[in-house]
């Protein structure tokens, strides 16, 4: 599974970078021309818009599946899981990485453009949209700047990254992405029972479970117990357990492709565990 842009590698892909004022620098945008793997599952760590520049390809969430051609973007929440597949070897896009403390500051200078905004946050969590005459033009005028060595090259980005957001924005017709902008503006939390059924069965550590959450981790921790009386890592071994014992009860498969779908890398500490909630183990749940 790729965790992207942690994953993104430079001898990879051909990159640009904004510096942030820590001194640190954030992935931009990432541009990749060879084939990916024909399968490959992506997890998003940021917000992230995918630009097709050529070729096809199938992206499939849970609730989702888009097949996308040249002109076609694509809108990841953060915390999205996505699976990949190559349609042809002509497949080339942009894959743009929006920081959420520069997104915030877009919105805090841009208040006015979302003062109509819904407050229902849409269920999607990838949105599409179709490309304009401005907004091809735009891409077009970002490429130059990949192996460019201009001392100006930061601030530029900076501003490539506010046009980025002022296209799409012209381009979201349906005010979904108004609405996803101006939630995270305003840090509201995310539901923690949608999360937790979101992401069940995903192998993701407190800290990352904590920041989709919109949470400081001992924040999260803290309304998780409030929430559900008990501390997260029992309820996600429980609610784990239960997904378990319902796949060996309802589906062919067997105590080993069970273990490794609900996370488990031993086989052996799975069915310890299973014992321990059911009295049982596994292959009498058949």
């Amino acid at each position: 599974m790729l965790r992207v842009p942690s994953s993104i590698q430079a001898n990879q892909f051909q990159s640009l970078n904004i510096q942030r004022g820590d001194g640190s620098e954030m992935t931009f945008v990432a541009y990749r021309s060879d084939v990916y793997p024909e399968r490959n599952e992506v997890f998003f760590e940021e917000h992230a818009v995918i630009v097709v520049l050529e070729g096809e390809k199938k992206f499939s969430s849970p609730k989702q599946e888009l097949h996308v051609h040249k002109g076609d973007i694509l809108f990841f929440q953060r915390g999205c899981y996505s699976m990949n597949e190559s349609i042809d070897n002509d497949y080339r896009s942009l894959v743009f990485f929006v920081n959420e403390k520069l997104l915030k500051e877009f919105v805090g200078q841009h208040v006015t453009l979302f003062q109509l905004s819904t407050s229902i946050f849409p269920n999607d969590l990838i949105l599409s949209f179709s490309s304009s005459r401005a907004f091809t033009t735009f891409i077009n005028s970002l490429l130059p700047y990949f192996g460019a060595n201009s001392p100006f090259l930061n601030e530029l980005l900076r501003l490539k990254f506010q046009e980025l957001l002022l296209h799409l924005l012209e381009l979201d017709t349906s005010k979904q992405l108004r609405s996803i902008l101006w939630h995270i503006y305003q840090g509201q939390k995310t539901d923690l029972d949608y999360l937790m059924n979101t992401y069940l069965l995903k192998p993701l550590s407190m800290n990352e479970l904590s920041r989709l959450s919109g949470r400081s981790l001992s924040a999260f921790k803290r309304d998780f117990e409030a929430h559900f009386h008990t501390s997260p890592g029992h309820w996600i071994r429980q609610k784990r357990l239960e997904h378990a014992h319902f796949l060996l009860r309802n589906t062919p498969k067997n105590v080993s492709e069970v273990s490794m779908e609900i996370g488990y890398e031993s086989v052996s500490h799975f069915i310890k565990a299973y014992k321990q909630q059911y009295g049982f183990t596994p292959k009498y749940s058949h």
